[in-house]
């Protein structure tokens, strides 16, 4: 998951992968010989330098899912709307899902480009105290398509990491493509030199989502990454005249909050389907904004106070245990 060399074959397998100067795509490369000695195995330089950028980034939130065409972007566009809702709090939206970047059109963004400036790459402000970065930025067209191997995905990633002005935050938002591979390990190999305080992770109640939302949860406890909680979507539908909640995707096996119980994971909640919530993705407008008195936006920003309790909690236990008892037993102050 480091850079592929400058003068690599094209089907470099990445100079830190276990396959580095071993596979057929090696042969013949001029770099093939130090790659099988694991000479190139050292530290990534650029997770210090992550580490560094991100330092003025208070809280950092990834959003998971096991399965595609769950919502996650979705929910990581209204967490974003939700929290930049405080005019004092400064919020930006990282889009790491390279071959399917969809947050440029939820977020009203579409036909917009990123500009560099002396400090590195500027993100696009939906509000003054909202960015985004995306792939979709540097597309010449929505429907071109990223056909990129592993190692340039990570490539990507890291730029967005250590090379986008992010200034100072208060939270930083990471929506990830479905799945268990290159871009989620990137992204916590990367952020493994800095506070990141935990995972979204967003079924719906399926059996067949629930399958794939398991392997996500194993997936956080391998890379020591903390589960902020689970997220239900298109969790029943609520008629808008009798407002009788019908299950148009019934749970089979009891749903997240079976899930929940059985793994011991918080339930954040459980977000009705509301065919508002895509037209207002497919407009680029906030959901929260439009309807506000809807079920759904009540669920959601029920779910955010949740996370931003999280959040506050993760830092006043930081700071607890950051305090050291002084000779006599008494817990001095925080250093």
């Amino acid at each position: 998951m480091s850079d592929v060399p400058d003068n690599a074959n094209e089907h470099c397998p990445g100079t830190e992968s276990e396959q580095a100067g071993k596979t057929s795509s090696c042969q013949g490369c001029p770099n093939q010989k130090i790659c099988a000695s694991g000479a190139t195995k050292a530290p990534d330089p650029a997770i210090a330098e992550i580490g560094v950028k991100l330092s003025t980034v208070k809280h950092k939130i990834l959003v998971l899912s096991g399965k595609g065409g769950v919502g996650k972007s979705t929910f990581s566009a209204h967490l974003a709307h939700a929290l930049a809702s405080d005019s004092t709090k400064e919020v930006a939206l990282l889009d790491v899902d390279i071959c399917g970047p969809s947050i440029p059109r939820i977020m009203g963004l579409e036909g917009e480009q990123v500009h560099q400036s002396g400090s590195g790459w500027s993100p696009v402000y939906v509000d003054d105290n909202l960015a985004v970065m995306s792939i979709g930025f540097l597309l010449s067209s929505p429907d071109d398509a990223v056909i990129w191997r592993g190692p340039k995905k990570n490539g990507m990633i890291k730029q967005f990491l250590r090379d986008v002005d992010w200034g100072e935050l208060d939270y930083l938002i990471v929506d990830t493509p479905p799945g268990t591979s290159d871009e989620h390990l990137s992204i916590v190999q990367y952020l493994s030199s800095t506070h990141v305080d935990g995972a979204v992770i967003i079924t719906t109640p399926q059996e067949v989502s629930l399958q794939d939302v398991r392997k996500e949860i194993r997936f956080c406890q391998k890379v020591k990454l903390p589960i902020i909680g689970v997220v239900e979507n298109m969790s029943g539908f609520v008629c808008p005249s009798c407002k009788n909640t019908s299950q148009i995707f019934p749970p089979t096996t009891g749903g997240a909050e079976r899930m929940c119980a059985d793994l011991d994971l918080p339930l954040l909640g459980k977000v009705p389907l509301d065919p508002r919530i895509a037209r207002s993705c497919d407009e680029g407008k906030s959901f929260l904004s439009e309807v506000p008195d809807s079920p759904a936006a009540k669920v959601y920003l029920n779910i955010v106070q949740s996370i931003k309790d999280y959040c506050s909690n993760r830092v006043t236990e930081e700071q607890r245990s950051a305090r050291t008892p002084d000779e006599d037993g008494h817990i001095g102050p925080e250093h």
